[in-house]
This record gives C-alpha cells, sequence and structure tokens, in this order.
C-alpha cells in the first residue's frame, strides 16, 4: 500500500510539472494576437532576403509574432520537398525536439532518427497532401531517407493566431493514430525560400501552445511516401 501512494505522489508531481511546464511555454510565446509590426520589423531585414538564421535569432515571442504578420501561401506556393528545420525557444523546446527527431518519425523511441523534411503536393483545387521527411542512421553510420507520416492539406483560418488569416493548414487524423492523430500544422510565407510553421497536438495544450519551425527552400522534386502503416 505503502509502494502505491508513492507512485500516486510521484505520477502526481509529474502531471503537475507538465502542467506547469507548459503553462510557462504558452505564456512565453507572447499575446495570440498580432502587435502590429511588420516582417521587416520584426527580422531587422526585409523578408525578401531573410534566411533561417534571421528567424532563428529571434525570441519565442517574437517568432510567434512572425508567423502572425507572414502571408497565407497559395496552395500551389508549397510544391516538392523542402528542407525542415525547428525554432528554438520555450522552456519546453528541448523536450519538443526530441519528440520531433525521436518519437515522431515512428511512434517509437528512436534515437537514430531525425526530421529532415516536409514535401507537399496540390490536388488541383482547395485541398492538397504532404509527408515528413526523416534521416535514419543504419549500422554502418550511413543515412537512409524515411518518407512517412502522410498529411492532408488545405486552407483555413488560422486556430494558432486571433488574426482572422488564412493558414496553409496540415492535417494528420486521416493517416496517423496515437498522440499523432491530433497533431496540426500551419504555415505562412516569410519569402518564396522561407516559411514558418507552427505545429501542435491536443496533448501539449493544443493551438495555445504552437512549437514553431521553419521550411527552407528551394524545394527539391515530388517523390512519395514510402508505403505507408498507419500509426
Amino acid at each position: 500500500m505503502t509502494a502505491l501512494i508513492y507512485i500516486g505522489i510521484g505520477i502526481g508531481l509529474i502531471v503537475i510539472s507538465l502542467i506547469v511546464l507548459n503553462g510557462i511555454n504558452i505564456l512565453q510565446a507572447g499575446s495570440r494576437k498580432p502587435d502590429g509590426r511588420t516582417m521587416a520589423g520584426i527580422l531587422g531585414v526585409e523578408p525578401a532576403v531573410a534566411v533561417f538564421d534571421d528567424v532563428e535569432k529571434l525570441s519565442r515571442k517574437d517568432k510567434m509574432q512572425l508567423f502572425y504578420a507572414a502571408e497565407t501561401p497559395e496552395m500551389t506556393a508549397l510544391n516538392g520537398e523542402y528542407e525542415a528545420k525547428l525554432l528554438s525557444g520555450g522552456v519546453l523546446g528541448p523536450s519538443s525536439a526530441l519528440f520531433t527527431h525521436h518519437v515522431f518519425p515512428t511512434g517509437r523511441i528512436t534515437l537514430g532518427t531525425i526530421w529532415a523534411g516536409k514535401a507537399f503536393m496540390a490536388n488541383g483545387g482547395p485541398t492538397g497532401k504532404g509527408y515528413n521527411i526523416f534521416q535514419q542512421k543504419k549500422p554502418d553510420g550511413t543515412f537512409r531517407t524515411l518518407r512517412t507520416r502522410p498529411m492532408k492539406t488545405s486552407l483555413a483560418v488560422s486556430k494558432v493566431g486571433k488574426d482572422g488569416k488564412l493558414s496553409f493548414q496540415v492535417d494528420y487524423s486521416t493517416d496517423n493514430t496515437g498522440m499523432i492523430h491530433s497533431m496540426r500544422d500551419e504555415i505562412r510565407r516569410v519569402n518564396d525560400t522561407l516559411f514558418i510553421g507552427a505545429g501542435y497536438m491536443a496533448l501539449g495544450g493544443g493551438s495555445m501552445n504552437p512549437a514553431p519551425f521553419a521550411l527552407i527552400g528551394p524545394p527539391k522534386p515530388w517523390v512519395g511516401p514510402d508505403k505507408h502503416i498507419k500509426r
């Protein structure tokens, strides 16, 4: 009985800690409403010449403000395979990176995997499709590319920002189970080869607690996903 009490206390402390950390992470993202600054005012450079490092140097709050200020891309603006990088910031930044690189690829802990990109293709109308790209280290030290975690895409009003603007939406619910079933991404355009995204899922507080990332072009041609097993 004493052991069960200690286990219960331990679980309770973990839950409380997660709630507190998520709360801090939400506060660090700042207001979900745009503060009126332009992309140039946030970045310190003209958006047409901005690169990943210009975004990465910003605080978590300013990264989210850049997302609100960025443009809504057309469905055909994202076409092919893009390099993807997480943007740092927030108390949960390190744990978000661990999940993205080492759990997101397969749903299991895979220390030899790294999230490396996203791919997109429009369906010829208001919707599209895509997949994620991972690099997996093989026993001989070389890497193989995994193209998995398929998703559906569309344009819809943002849930991340309270700005009434459309975002390029990514929905994982059709083809994925478990925690990934609730995962969503929203993407906006900084320039033709730089896009800023915000990903979230139900377990972490949903759209109130997004994890920012960047997509970097120019894109490579669409290859297509590996044979998919729903997981």
